[in-house]
């Protein structure tokens, strides 16, 4: 039997260590890289994020954002548009069609992509800088009591107390929009020339008729134009209406034409994780609660969090998405009008999965994607509500079935 000195007892036991130290680290390099990692294949220009805030009018930030994007893709340079002058002016506008309707039809901060091109159409649009809506002291947009003042005011006129109405009920929403909006920029200055909302819209060369809005719903035929139900849809617009597969493939195309989307979509799904900046359809079933936009989300307890979401330590299996789910998710209210964002290119994921670059509207700080997030095909395929889209950039064969 060999004998060993203190000394070599003490070496071999180092060597054992160094030895076993190897083994593991060797071990871990064998499992699963935790986290989600991307790989951008498409990350189209567009113009920096801004901060929706405390207000409900994420349809106004996607649709200016994506008009910003298709400036830059004009060659128009990076030019900030104004929010706030397509809020007031639809905000204008609903008054208007509320009274007509008898208070039958929605009014309120929410809206649709089509608000924005709408507006631009019959009332021109500004830069930032010339209107701000930023008249009560804040930073950022803080709607809860305007919207409230303005609901209580149209009530107030629809319920016709006197028995006929009075000619002055415009020139007061007037006054309230000046107070809670600032007033209406009739001209304004810009590089050192004098514009008027219609003649800088006139400068900024983009036709709205080349945008529209495409959906996928089976409780409409399709290749036909129909008017999606929603409340937010309060000027009756029509979309058309193509089957899902050709959907994805009008996104796709757009963006491989260099054009961002306009995209609507339901963000209270438990796939969707702001602070892990990832948007999923789980093939795994967990109790679902409602809710929209950030503001509502931060409000959720930690044990409400914890039964919608899931630990997106890693990238999981996710459902098949068929025109049928999508459907069911729709009629059920399981799928719901909640958000407006942009789609700006498209990534995979270290398994091969594709997911699409959203900009959203919630502002940067603290946001581990500075305000943008990765949304799984699966996510878009089931829960995109409607899309707007440059309808040069659609699939020719498409266009030919749309008839446009």
């Amino acid at each position: 039997m060999r004998k060993y000195t203190k000394l070599t007892t003490l070496i071999m036991a180092l060597m054992a260590m160094v030895l076993s130290g190897f083994a593991q680290d060797e071990k871990k390099s064998e499992e699963p890289k935790q986290g989600y990692e991307f790989k951008e294949i498409i990350r189209l220009d567009n113009t920096p994020v801004k901060n929706q805030y405390r207000s409900g009018t994420c349809w106004s930030y996607g649709g200016i954002s994506f008009l910003e994007s298709e400036l830059l893709k004009k060659g128009k340079g990076e030019i900030n548009l104004s929010e706030a002058f397509i809020i007031r002016n639809a905000y204008d506008k609903k008054a208007s069609d509320y009274v007509r309707w008898h208070g039958k039809i929605n009014f309120g901060g929410g809206g649709a992509f089509h608000d924005v091109t709408e507006v631009i159409k019959t009332n021109g649009i500004v830069p930032e800088d010339a209107y701000t809506g930023l008249v009560i002291g804040e930073d950022h947009f803080v709607h809860g009591e305007m919207d409230k003042v303005f609901g209580n005011y149209m009530e107030g006129v629809v319920e016709n107390k006197n028995k006929k109405l009075t000619p002055v009920w415009q020139k007061g929403f007037e006054g309230l929009l000046d107070a809670y909006i600032g007033e209406y920029p009739e001209t304004f200055i810009y590089q050192d020339v004098e514009y008027t909302p219609q003649s800088f819209a006139e400068k900024l060369a983009l036709n709205m008729d080349d945008y529209i809005e495409v959906g996928s719903f089976l409780h409409h035929p399709f290749y036909e134009k129909f008017i999606l139900e929603v409340p937010d849809n309060w000027m009756l617009h029509g979309m058309y209406n193509v089957p899902l597969d050709e959907m994805m493939e009008i996104i796709d195309n757009s963006l491989d034409a260099g054009h961002t989307i306009a995209w609507g979509a339901d963000v209270s799904e438990k796939g969707f994780s702001w602070k892990n900046g990832v948007a999923i359809v789980p093939d795994e079933d967990k109790t679902d609660l409602s809710g929209t936009e950030k503001e509502k989300w931060e409000t959720l307890t930690s044990k409400e969090k914890s039964k919608m979401i899931f630990s997106f330590d890693s990238p999981v299996k996710e459902k098949v998405i068929t025109q049928e789910l999508r459907q069911e998710g729709f009629d059920n209210y399981t799928t719901t009008d909640d958000h407006g964002m942009e789609i700006v290119g498209l990534a995979k994921d270290q398994n091969g999965t594709k997911y699409y670059i959203i900009k959203n509207s919630w502002g940067t700080e603290g946001h581990i994607y500075d305000g943008y997030f990765y949304a799984s095909e699966a996510f878009v395929r089931y829960k995109t509500i409607d899309i707007m889209v440059n309808k040069n950039a659609i699939p020719k064969k498409i266009k030919k079935e749309l008839g446009i």
